[in-house]
């Protein structure tokens, strides 16, 4: 071997333990990240979008990440950082073939350096190929209650993601999935904690609305509700608003003869 050889190899290595420092630190700095985020004022889909941030930070070679969901075992991308993957999983979708839909519906890890020649996806690839999308590596979310959905990380280059790549993805993974189920979950409860406050509104504006029917026409309480719910079938109105309606009427009216007018 030339010393000229040598001297290239040598100055190769301290080049790769530098930039393996480099991906650490990312990874590092961006799993710090995914551990302080909370829903907090924020809404879901904001949360869930910082995760695919950090992702694409953390992932070596990524241009882009996006966060897959599974409803009713039908995978839709909810999130994504750079809007060239929210281009490309809309495809997948649409032909229903695709690194996503295998890694959300399988629960593995899925890899291609060459999209545009990929033979798993014969109507998947030329198209994203075309777009200047050549890399991709999807990996499942999981938590306790299973697969929940993909993170699915892309890069322009051909075989941008190596192995270490994927093992870097696969550790970002796993905390991630619980995140993403937990902040699922925090949705879920807000917003049956809305529909549930929304309700008891509903029903306290009800029984206010009876009353006020009751009073006026000494009917009882049943023959007051059906008045309102056959104002409601009539005027094909909802029977919240029918007794808001009649509410807000009976006050105009006290405050018109408290005032005299």
């Amino acid at each position: 071997m030339s010393s000229a050889t040598q001297n290239g190899n040598a100055a190769t290595v301290p080049a790769a333990h530098h930039q393996a420092a480099e991906d650490d630190t990312d990874l590092r700095e961006s799993l710090a990240g995914l551990s302080q985020l909370t829903l907090g004022s924020t809404g879901l889909a904001e949360m869930l979008t910082h995760v695919a941030d950090f992702a694409a930070r953390a992932i070596p070679g990524a241009d882009g990440a996006g966060l897959t969901l599974v409803h009713d075992e039908a995978p839709n991308t909810v999130v994504a950082s750079a809007e060239f993957v929210r281009e490309v999983d809309a495809i997948q979708y649409r032909l229903g073939e695709g690194p996503c839909v295998t890694a959300a519906l399988e629960g593995r890890t899925i890899r291609s350096g060459s999209l545009s020649g990929e033979k798993a996806w014969p109507r998947f690839g030329p198209r994203v190929g075309r777009l200047g999308v050549h890399s991709v590596l999807s990996l499942p979310l999981t938590s306790a209650a299973g697969i929940v959905g993909a993170l699915n990380v892309y890069a322009h280059a051909k075989h941008a993601f190596d192995e270490r790549a994927s093992q870097l993805g696969e550790l970002f993974a796993i905390p991630a999935g619980i995140s993403v189920h937990t902040a699922q979950q925090l949705d879920k409860a807000r917003r049956v904690a809305g529909q549930l406050q929304s309700a008891l509104s509903s029903r306290a504006v009800i029984d206010q609305a009876v009353g006020i029917v009751m009073s006026r026409s000494g009917c009882a309480a049943v023959e007051a509700f059906d008045k309102l719910r056959v104002i409601s079938q009539t005027e094909h109105r909802k029977l919240a608003d029918v007794a808001q309606q009649v509410v807000e009427e009976a006050v105009r009216r006290a405050r018109a003869r408290h005032t005299g007018q």
